[in-house]
């Protein structure tokens, strides 16, 4: 048996079709549901069972599984919560190490490139503890995501003992389908399709820096199937354990992003820019691109969508169907 942690979620419920693809129908998700709808993402699958968060450390108890794929998490940036983003993020994945370890059942477990705050120290994969030690994330999430990278790591510094195989999974900005539910943390891409496909002008933020253009503020783009592809290749790879960046290694602009759209509907682009909003202005990230050498190092040669195929792809199979899920 399986467990996917955050398994309703945008990812989550991803790997979780993933699975059901590869023949595995033994998958338990560890998720809340709520009443937004969440549950569609998983309305095609197969699973053996649906554990509350507050529930999971007695349901895993006696419980032999072949891997734990940890996902879940409060991922607002904007979270301000700090006790239950510390709860949710680091105490629960705490938890989890600590039976994954006694267990001697391997951790796949979703970091973020929030921990590298505004890119200054670069978005080097580096896992020893000094260079660690140097990260600054800017926000909530991305320092409780940052929090566990370093227990994880200190354990290791220290000759302890970690679960037999462990990987800590940086992601870029990813996006793709079964992100509906996410609101304000959507991708724009899904924020702003309906505004696409309508003709209607479609808002990006102008640039407030010297030498950047309106709409130039450029992320690392990865699309959800490569991140998925990622996660299976370490699935079936169990030698591999470290922290590895999951992104292109190509960072596009949001105007990139945008005009692909237009490009895969066939229609003209309706682009105007507004003043980004103050209180974010300090804080914004105008440019973030992973280095993924480590990753290709450790073995990996799946390869990542170019941003035009992706959007192409996630347009035509599902932004632009009646039936958006996976």
């Amino acid at each position: 048996m399986l467990l996917v942690t955050g398994g309703a979620g945008f990812i989550g419920s991803n790997v979780v079709a993933a699975l059901n693809e590869a023949g595995r129908s033994d998958v338990a998700v560890c998720d809340v549901l709520g009443s937004e709808g969440k549950w569609r993402n998983l309305a095609k699958r197969q699973l053996v069972d649906i554990v509350p968060p507050a529930e999971l450390l007695d349901w895993l108890d006696g419980r032999e599984l072949d891997a734990v794929i940890h996902l879940g998490a409060i991922s607002e940036t904007t979270a301000t919560d700090g006790d239950l983003v510390i709860e949710t993020n680091f105490r629960l994945s705490m938890r989890l190490l600590d039976w994954c370890t006694a267990n001697a059942v391997p951790l796949i477990y979703a970091s973020s490139a929030a921990t590298y705050g505004d890119g200054e120290t670069g978005f080097d994969d580096d896992a020893s503890l000094p260079a660690l030690k140097k990260l600054r994330p800017m926000n909530l999430y991305g320092w409780s995501k940052h929090l566990f990278d370093l227990a994880v790591v200190d354990r290791i510094a220290r000759g302890e003992t970690l679960p037999p195989q462990w990987a800590g999974l940086k992601f870029f900005n990813v996006f793709g389908p079964n992100e509906y539910h996410k609101g304000s943390m959507m991708s724009v891409l899904a924020r702003r399709f309906d505004d696409v496909k309508a003709g209607r002008v479609v808002q990006l933020f102008k640039s407030h820096r010297d030498g950047i253009a309106d709409g130039d503020q450029r992320r690392d783009f990865i699309y959800v199937d490569d991140v998925v592809r990622v996660i299976m290749w370490l699935l079936a790879t169990p030698s591999v354990s470290g922290l590895f960046n999951v992104g292109t290694g190509k960072a596009r602009s949001f105007r990139d992003l945008i005009l692909a759209a237009y490009a895969a509907l066939g229609t003209k682009s309706n682009i105007a820019y507004i003043d980004m909003p103050e209180s974010i202005r300090n804080s914004y990230q105008y440019f973030t691109q992973s280095k993924v050498d480590r990753l290709h190092r450790a073995g990996y040669n799946g390869g990542f969508t170019t941003l035009e195929d992706a959007v192409k792809a996630y347009v035509g199979d599902y932004l632009d169907k009646p039936d958006r899920f996976r």
